[in-house]
């Protein structure tokens, strides 16, 4: 069967599985692959682009998530919202959970809730696996290149053994418990929601004001209001490359588990984030004008519209 936990892992060995080929994950995979490793996949639509070019580059094409369960030692998913995530996991028609063999480990990137990662590692223990939460930062350019910033958390050990196919993918930091790392996700997504907002309304004055938006980018960028932000998206958002790296759509999602949900339920957990409620309307403003499907870097469209441009 390869080399479960705690057997170190070893790309000749080591089997992993990937469940999401979207924009992201198809990244991820394709790393995995170059990086020497047995790699399998599930996708609902066979013939896919990204199905088809995994294949091409060596992985095999599994006929259910069943199947892929069974015959993965590390079983990597990237999906979309938490609802994706409950049903891949644990009450689908062909869910993970029941299918894991002893000591395998599945680690879950998506951006979902830390109540429903707590609930999969528990589901995982009961079987004798393991589950990390491990959602990432960074967007489609960090994917492909291998620089993803990756909040990992469940149990230590189990992290630092995943460190050779996290370091494929970028820098994994343990975050803590089972549910940290989407926590720290969502902190994650308040504060670049905020960064693309300020960003597009920065670039909008500039253009009302005459500026050469390129020259203001260059000029500012490296003092206070330079970021990571502005170095990945400041372009796109000049030069209109609202390809999406992540969905604008989803920075709703994960803006909304911060500002909607109070975690455990109890008042001491409530915090009060006036600049994420507002910058979830505007990206809910986004998608209502039918644009939730862009990047979030087109969150300057928003802006746009707002004044008059």
């Amino acid at each position: 069967m390869g080399t479960p936990y705690p057997t170190p892992i070893d790309p000749s060995n080591t089997r992993i599985g990937f469940i999401g080929i979207g924009v992201m994950g198809a990244a991820m995979a394709s790393r995995l692959i170059s990086a020497g490793y047995n790699l399998s996949f599930y996708a609902r639509n066979p013939s896919n682009p990204n199905s088809l070019s995994l294949q091409s580059k060596g992985a095999t094409l599994s006929p259910s998530i069943s199947a892929l369960a069974q015959s993965s030692n590390v079983l990597f998913t990237m999906v979309g919202h938490p609802s994706d995530v409950r049903s891949l996991y644990l009450d689908g028609p062909d869910p993970i959970i029941p299918s894991l063999n002893p000591n395998s480990v599945t680690v879950d990137t998506t951006s979902s809730h830390p109540d429903l990662a707590r609930q999969i590692y528990s589901a995982a223990r009961e079987r004798s696996c393991w589950s990390v939460d491990a959602p990432v930062s960074g967007g489609d350019i960090g994917a492909r290149d291998g620089k993803l910033a990756i909040f990992a958390a469940g149990d230590r050990d189990v992290v630092e053994w995943l460190q050779p196919v996290f370091s494929v993918m970028g820098k994994a930091t343990y975050m803590g418990g089972a549910g940290c790392g989407q926590s720290c996700k969502i902190a994650n997504q308040i504060t670049i929601g905020g960064n693309l907002v300020g960003l597009s309304e920065g670039l909008v004055f500039a253009k009302r004001a005459g500026l050469d938006l390129e020259k203001f980018v260059e000029a500012v960028r490296e003092g206070a209001a330079g970021s990571k932000a502005m170095e990945l998206f400041g372009g796109r958002m000049i030069g209109r490359d609202f390809r999406p790296g992540g969905y604008a759509e989803y920075q709703v999602k994960d803006l909304g588990m911060g500002v909607d949900v109070v975690e455990g339920g109890d008042d001491e957990s409530c915090v009060v984030l006036p600049g994420a409620a507002i910058c979830k309307q505007i990206f809910q403003s986004m998608v209502a004008n039918g644009d939730g499907k862009l990047g979030g870097q087109g969150v300057i469209t928003v802006i746009e519209r707002i004044s008059g441009i």
